[in-house]
């Protein structure tokens, strides 16, 4: 008698998880799919508080089929994920960590909207339970969309609802030498792969719940793993995505989520040989992929912090994130009749050489600023100058192709 395939295989990672294990599985029993259309595959990754033991309890009693695999502490999510992956028969797959928890209707919501699209990857709409929680995604529930058109490349964690034969297709695995962001690169390649992605907005599929001992899948670690996590996806966006505005799309996300923040607040705090190994640790990325088309896509003051990592200018970074430190508001310059609008932060126009350019707001950022005008000359000129880049990536990417 054959075994019918279930739809998807929930794979959860646990180590050191109670009390919050015993929620995650409880929001796995109330699942409104079928029992008999999902299984479990648990990984117990050297446990020492009873995760092990409550994960087997669990599976003599659960309402769907549950495999307990308990092994040796692997030191991050990425090996019992790898390990759930190869063990997986579902159609689909889900990584839910074991700290976590899922809306009753999340599963059968996601294999619904998977099973209707035809798409590779569905986000549920995600929560946080005394932690925050990625927001910008969920303004509206989107049956198909890819990762260029939409903002979920801010959203990279690996909760999500992935189709089994794509990550089959591809040989997809996390990467076990990244301590940090390894599921930011699974997931950033799944995107870019995947036959479309579907976003559910309007249910709560999953809650991101915060740990009151601190203590989660994901290790803070030295400074030194984010720029690990920031060169890894930056490689992987290069790899698989020509140079050009789509490229450029994609590198906001990890200048901004993941390299930016070295930048701020804890660089005012950090010693001398401190900032001069972030600055070394950042050069070869900012001279790789720090582009003018990833520079506009952010706002000045971020933009700023970064043209004076790209320049190794520390001591006009201080000023500038002394001044954001005191929350100050820079004086807002209207020139070219109400078509250019400067924010002064420190150093513009001074005899320290930053170029106006840095300070330069986008329409984006202007238009929250009284007197200013949309359009003109130089906005002409510069949507002319994207229009020309946007060309020649095409006819590069034709010549290669070719």
């Amino acid at each position: 008698m054959s075994v019918a395939q279930p739809d998807v295989s929930v794979i959860i990672g646990a180590y050191e998880a109670m009390p919050y294990l015993i929620d995650c599985l409880a929001s796995l029993e109330a699942q409104t799919i079928d029992p008999g259309r999902i299984e479990v595959i648990a990984i117990d990754d050297g446990s020492t508080d009873g995760s092990g033991e409550y994960l087997e309890e669990f599976a003599a009693s659960a309402p769907m089929p549950v495999t307990v695999i308990r092994q040796e502490n692997s030191g991050g999510p990425s090996g019992p994920r790898n390990v759930g992956l190869g063990k997986a028969a579902g159609r689909y797959v889900f990584f839910l960590d074991a700290d976590d928890r899922l809306g009753n209707e999340a599963l059968e919501r996601m294999v619904a909207m998977a099973d209707r699209c035809g798409t590779d990857v569905v986000l549920g709409r995600v929560e946080g339970i005394n932690r925050s929680a990625p927001k910008s995604m969920w303004g509206s529930t989107l049956e198909r969309t890819d990762v260029f058109s939409s903002k979920i490349k801010f959203t990279l964690s690996a909760q999500k609802l992935f189709r089994h034969e794509l990550l089959k297709r591809h040989g997809m695995r996390f990467d076990e030498s990244l301590w940090t962001g390894e599921d930011a690169l699974f997931t950033m390649e799944a995107y870019l792969r995947a036959n479309g992605v579907s976003v559910i907005a309007d249910y709560t599929c999953y809650y991101l719940v915060g740990r009151e001992d601190g203590k989660h899948v994901t290790k803070s670690g030295s400074y030194t793993l984010r720029f690990d996590s920031a060169r890894a996806l930056m490689e992987l966006i290069a790899r698989m995505v020509p140079a050009g505005e789509r490229r450029d799309v994609l590198m906001v996300r990890p200048f901004l989520v993941t390299l930016l923040p070295q930048f701020g607040p804890k660089f005012l705090k950090d010693g001398d040989e401190v900032r001069r190994r972030k600055l070394e640790l950042a050069g070869p990325l900012m001279e790789a992929y720090w582009r003018d088309g990833v520079a506009r896509r952010i706002k000045v003051h971020e933009r700023l912090r970064l043209h004076l990592v790209a320049a190794g200018r520390p001591e006009l970074l201080v000023d500038v994130l002394k001044f954001l430190r005191a929350q100050k508001e820079p004086e807002a310059v209207l020139e070219s009749r109400g078509h250019d609008l400067y924010l002064a932060y420190p150093h513009f126009r001074d005899d320290a050489g930053v170029p106006d350019s840095v300070y330069l707001a986008e329409p984006y950022e202007a238009r929250g600023y009284p007197g200013y005008r949309e359009g003109g000359p130089a906005a002409l000129m510069r949507r002319a100058a994207r229009g020309a880049r946007r060309a020649l990536t095409v006819l590069g990417t034709r010549a290669s192709a070719a």
